[in-house]
């Protein structure tokens, strides 16, 4: 870790003056288990405007002494844990994940990344996610059955998986088969050509409930890496593909691969047919369901517009989450790693503007001093959920593990368990056709 990268670093030396620029919330200095108290909040940052579910986990208060413990304290007692426990435990660290924590990661990478290397620790007996929730179920789902996998803080959620519940999903697609089934009988040139009538497609960041439910009805997961390879593989067996939960994702895949906007209609849940008639959905190819990541909402055309003035020649790269004109107004879109790899391969001094989570924007600046590395996004604002891991949550589990109790487990139910492992399989067994843009988050 380097202390220019910190991005906690620089929200207290804006707080105090000793920096300029701006916050999105004051409330970002505040300590998790302040923020844990009120449970109607994701907490200060990009999706604390988001409403959170009624049965979202909820982290109770953990000891005092993690609470009290200076960063020095916590430093100590952490690296002291992890020493003592050895190759019995991994600590895995989201490329979103602040500083603090990352620096303490025997792994970092994107979710899909790090599920993967949770699988290559048989011998762990415990793995640590310093992620949100979909991440450490994604893990459980993947390790051996007699591995914990733990969440630091059951409040590290995610607003964009938490748009999609499964009792939503299950309505939107009863609601479907009754439009498909009557629009579209075996009689028809449709009906006979032995394809689905629609296919469903979730993107891995949702949680084992909705993975389930792809993988029960014929669907798959995808990452953004993979996500063009994955539309194709449902084209090849169903006629459409219902998208969810990330609508921009979705919207922006399908737009490359030459679908027509007026094919991807919007499906909102709170509204009968997701607030389509139905010729519309019988013309569609792709149905988007209405969730989106607030972290890369923010970003802007105008945004970018303001990094070419100000930097003639700047490489702009955002997110494959970002909205469609923010996507088609960049240079290149990808994903954290794909942005990570670009960075990393220019050879001349560059100057990049990034749309994507200020904590690895601010971490790859540092890393990369021979290139000019900025957000787009003038204004700090973390991802509010990753945000709520900190070191006290780190050492709390590592020490409770040193004394032979598990705290957080995150273990997925057997009969979720079987079909979303299904549906991750059919993703692993797609392969892209070649490395580039648009790759996993």
């Amino acid at each position: 870790m380097t202390t220019t990268s910190s991005v906690d670093l620089t929200i207290r030396d804006i707080s105090t003056g000793a920096a300029s620029g701006s916050t999105c919330a004051a409330t970002l200095l505040a300590a998790p288990w302040d923020i844990d108290r009120v449970p109607d909040s994701y907490g200060p940052g990009a999706s604390m405007d988001d409403p959170v579910p009624a049965d979202a986990p909820r982290q109770g208060e953990i000891p005092r002494e993690y609470r009290e413990a200076s960063e020095a304290e916590l430093d100590r007692r952490i690296r002291a844990a992890k020493a003592e426990l050895g190759e019995r435990v991994v600590v895995l660290g989201h490329f979103y994940q602040r500083d603090e924590v990352v620096q303490y990661a025997d792994y970092v990478g994107d979710s899909f990344q790090l599920a993967k290397a949770a699988t290559a620790h048989q011998e762990a007996e415990a793995i640590i996610f310093c992620g949100v929730h979909f991440m450490a179920e994604t893990a459980d789902l993947l390790s051996a059955p007699e591995q914990a996998v733990i969440l630091p803080n059951l409040a590290a959620g995610c607003s964009m998986a938490d748009m999609a519940d499964i009792d939503q999903v299950e309505e939107c697609w009863e609601q479907l088969m009754e439009v498909y089934g009557e629009g579209e009988t075996a009689d028809s040139e449709a009906g006979a050509d032995g394809l689905a009538p629609i296919i469903p497609v979730t993107y891995m960041n949702s949680s084992a409930a909705i993975k389930g439910f792809v993988g029960r009805h014929g669907g798959i997961v995808c990452t953004s890496s993979n996500a063009s390879a994955v539309l194709q593989w449902a084209f090849e067996r169903g006629r459409r593909v219902l998208f969810f939960p990330d609508q921009h994702l979705g919207r922006n895949t399908a737009k490359a691969m030459g679908i027509p906007l007026e094919q991807m209609p919007m499906w909102n849940p709170r509204r009968p047919l997701g607030g389509n008639d139905e010729q519309t959905l019988r013309e569609a190819q792709v149905v988007l369901w209405h969730g989106f990541c607030s972290v890369h909402k923010r970003f802007t055309t105008s945004q970018i517009d303001q990094a070419r003035v100000e930097h003639p020649g700047v490489r702009v790269i955002v997110h494959p989450e970002c909205p469609m004109p923010v996507v088609d107004a960049a240079d290149e879109s990808g994903s954290t790693d794909y942005i990570r790899r670009a960075i990393e391969g220019a050879t001349e001094p560059t100057t990049f503007a990034i749309g994507t989570e200020i904590n690895l924007v601010q971490r790859l600046a540092a890393q990369h001093p021979q290139h000019t590395i900025f957000c787009l996004d003038p204004v700090i604002c973390p991802c509010s959920t990753m945000y709520r891991i900190h070191p006290g949550y780190l050492a709390w589990v590592l020490e409770s593990l040193l004394e032979g109790e598990v705290i957080n487990r995150i273990s997925v139910g057997q009969d979720v368990a079987e079909p979303a492992r299904l549906a991750l399989e059919r993703m692993l067994a797609v392969k892209p056709a070649a490395p580039g843009p648009a790759a996993g988050r």
